[in-house]
């Protein structure tokens, strides 16, 4: 099974901080380090099947800088660095006094990082939004797994940036919902909005130019990719601090989860998965809406980590009973 190699990696990861976790912490923290792995790596799933779909569309060259530039951006940069840079912003603390909070006081800086949280859900709401509603709002999709839904979305998809001006007005009608929190709601979704503009943008010029530009393609659909994985995972860094507010703990657990998210991403690609399972990809894309939804719904009332991640297992499954189902037909 030469495809199944490329889960040895994040395997010999996951044991080696596991027996590091016990020798430090004992059973306690075997235990919540690997909780924290497995809900990260099961809620993210949908996150390996979009990063799939689109690992595709790169050079091979790339895809391996994926799984190993990939990683220290993925464990390091979104689930340390750029949470202690929103935190900064939101706080309006120095980054290195938030820094210094995150090593010597991690339990002031989850209580700063929960109160980031406006910001977090709103740009990762808008984000999700844009890329979940982008993929129904194709005039050219064929393929419809929900049919009597994602049929009539597709119909739509020749209004030019229908995606945008949805995402643009529920940002602006939670605005008014929370006339407090407007001005950070709005500033963080925008940013959202126009990350994803310029990427999927960028990616797709350098796609329409000819064979020597694939390489500058790859690049900014690297790019597009460890954003993505910020979006879905800023969240779930937020949900940790529930779980245990010991910094070194929660990099190790979800670190683990980001290797085998990644490690799946590449799995699914080399096996072609997504084109043996039809509907694989609809059934994460109404992941991510269900994702999105649950983070704009966090604005207004509390909603559980695991409750949104179930979700997202439940639409995966059910896409992958129904692409079964298909395939036997065929």
């Amino acid at each position: 099974m030469p495809r199944m190699r490329v889960l040895i990696f994040p395997t010999v990861v996951a044991l080696f901080a596991c027996v590091a976790a016990y020798l430090w912490g004992g059973l306690n923290a075997l235990f919540t380090v690997a909780l924290l792995a497995v809900l990260e790596t099961t809620l993210s799933f949908d996150n390996a099947v979009v990063n799939a779909k689109v690992l595709q569309r790169m050079e091979a060259v790339w895809q391996k800088r994926f799984l190993q530039w990939g990683i220290p951006v993925a464990v390091f940069g979104t689930r340390f660095v750029l949470p202690i840079f929103i935190v900064s912003f939101a706080a309006g603390l120095g980054p290195l006094v938030v820094l210094n909070l995150a090593i010597f006081d991690p339990l002031q800086y989850g209580h700063l990082l929960e109160g980031a949280h406006v910001a977090i859900a709103s740009f990762g709401a808008a984000f999700l939004f844009l890329v979940s509603l982008k993929y129904f709002f194709n005039d050219r999709k064929t393929v419809h797994w929900i049919e009597v839904i994602e049929k009539y979305l597709s119909r739509w998809g020749g209004v030019e940036a229908i995606e945008v001006a949805l995402t643009l007005i529920v940002l602006l009608v939670s605005a008014l919902i929370l006339p407090m929190e407007a001005a950070t709601i709005l500033v963080a979704g925008v940013i959202g909005v126009v990350l994803f503009i310029v990427i999927e943008g960028v990616a797709q010029a350098f796609e329409m130019q000819a064979g020597a530009d694939i390489a500058k393609s790859s690049i900014a659909l690297f790019v597009y990719l460890n954003v993505l994985d910020a979006a879905f995972s800023l969240d779930g860094v937020v949900g940790a601090f529930a779980v245990t507010s010991n910094l070194l703990m929660i990099i190790a657990g979800l670190g683990i989860g980001a290797l085998y998210v990644r490690s799946a991403t590449v799995y699914l690609v080399r096996a072609k998965t997504l084109e043996s399972l039809p509907y694989l990809e609809h059934g994460a894309h109404w992941a991510i809406f269900g994702l999105a939804i649950a983070m704009l719904g966090s604005l207004f009332v509390r909603v559980p980590e695991p409750f949104t991640g179930f979700i997202g297992l439940v639409f995966i499954v059910l896409a992958y009973i129904s692409s079964r189902r298909e395939m036997r037909k065929a």
